[in-house]
């Protein structure tokens, strides 16, 4: 039978005795670096948006077209057969109006966020990105016609962002 420990030898630290300087203690703040390697079907999609394009790997067994592209197909689990840039265009699959920032403080206007079945992709392939240049979000539909705003070429860096929103398209 184990005994039960009543109290620990020595004196209990409290907060204040750091604060007050009555025991040594070091602040430091670490340099931290880190490298993330993005793999190839994402690095080619990257680089994609850093020219204005989005990219899709494609499987010849399935015929399917994914954006963002992967490595394999996750259908026949092949290997893709390469990388295809698919239109910047496409509609609404589904969508949500926040009135969350991102460091969850309440907004007054509220972050209109899609999902993108983008042309030329394979259906249910999209991506997740801003709607912009909606006046009422009442008017957002599934299926809206959207096109995507990029950033001018000298200012993208090969990121998600290099995608400023996705529009509406003027009906013909």
């Amino acid at each position: 039978m184990s005994e039960k420990i009543e109290s620990y030898p020595g004196e209990e630290l409290k907060s204040s005795d750091i604060r007050e300087g009555k025991v040594p203690s070091v602040r430091h703040r670490p340099r931290v670096r880190y490298l993330w390697a993005a793999g190839v079907a994402m690095s080619r999609f990257l680089e994609g948006l850093k020219d204005g394009k989005i990219i899709g790997s494609h499987c010849t067994k399935c015929g399917r077209i994914m954006v963002p592209p992967r490595a394999f197909c996750e259908e026949c689990f092949k290997p893709v057969d390469g990388y295809t840039a698919v239109k910047d265009t496409g509609a609404i699959n589904t969508y949500s109006v926040s009135y969350v920032a991102g460091d969850a403080s309440r907004i007054k206007e509220p972050i209109l966020v899609a999902v993108i079945d983008l042309d030329g992709a394979s259906k249910g392939m999209g991506i997740l990105h801003l709607l912009g240049e909606i006046d009422d979000w009442k008017t957002i539909k599934f299926g809206m016609r959207v096109k995507a705003v990029w950033k001018p070429a000298e200012e993208r860096t090969g990121t998600i962002t290099d995608i400023k929103y996705f529009k509406p398209m003027k009906e013909v």
